[in-house]
């Protein structure tokens, strides 16, 4: 974990047995962000990527004439380590913060400071890591299950590197807010659990859910 949240709770002996990580955040990886988390359903968007949602039942588009979009921002605090830089880590908000932007800008008009009929989009990357990756077909075979939980415990196994997301729009009216997301984003592999995680890693990530962004639609 490179970001300051709650710690992962994948453990390897799950891992070994289900085969698979969870496609959606978990409850124990919910940041605090976006405060109130009881109605978050699993969905999947036009992508076919599962993510975690909740639209307001009296929620209407057009309703709304502008959006102010608020800087991304790392939530908790982020802290570099070895795995992931400074650098990497201001990288990756910028990229995320101006692919969501423009993907935004195409739906709605964006301005400068809330305006009266309008939104706020809030949106924090709540944890950049990565997870051991599932273990394929030929890796079920007794002999190889232990090599392969061998190569996990010791670090030495590939892991995807991730990248979670959290997002809610607000009603600036009312203050209060009319959707709310939550999205655990797939990159690229990286070579073991030592391995330096960089932008490019989790680029198709940002990719990813920037066109469901730009293809939402409520139901």
């Amino acid at each position: 974990m490179v970001v300051a949240k709650r710690t992962l709770p994948f453990a390897l002996l799950a891992i070994l047995l289900t085969g698979c990580a969870s496609k959606t955040a978990e409850q124990s990886q919910y940041s605090g962000f976006l405060g109130n988390y009881a109605e978050m359903k699993p969905v999947k968007t036009a992508s076919g990527h599962e993510t975690l949602r909740w639209i307001a039942p009296d929620y209407q588009s057009d309703r709304y004439t502008s959006l102010y979009f608020a800087p991304v921002t790392y939530y908790p605090r982020a802290l570099p380590n070895s795995r992931v830089s400074a650098a990497t880590l201001e990288q990756i908000r910028s990229y995320t913060e101006s692919s969501l932007k423009s993907a935004l800008a195409g739906r709605k008009k964006i301005v400068d400071t809330p305006q009266p009929g309008g939104l706020i989009v809030k949106t924090a990357i709540t944890a950049v890591t990565a997870e051991n990756k599932d273990l394929q077909f030929y890796e079920v075979v007794p002999v190889a299950a232990v090599v392969a939980g061998t190569m996990a415990a010791t670090g030495h196994r590939s892991q995807n590197a991730e990248l979670f997301i959290e997002a809610e729009a607000i009603d600036i009216a009312t203050g209060k807010p009319v959707i709310k997301v939550i999205r655990k984003g797939y990159g690229k592999s990286v070579a073991n659990g030592a391995a330096p995680i960089t932008p490019t890693d989790v680029k198709g990530a940002i990719d990813d859910m920037v066109k469901d962004v730009a293809t939402f639609s409520t139901p």
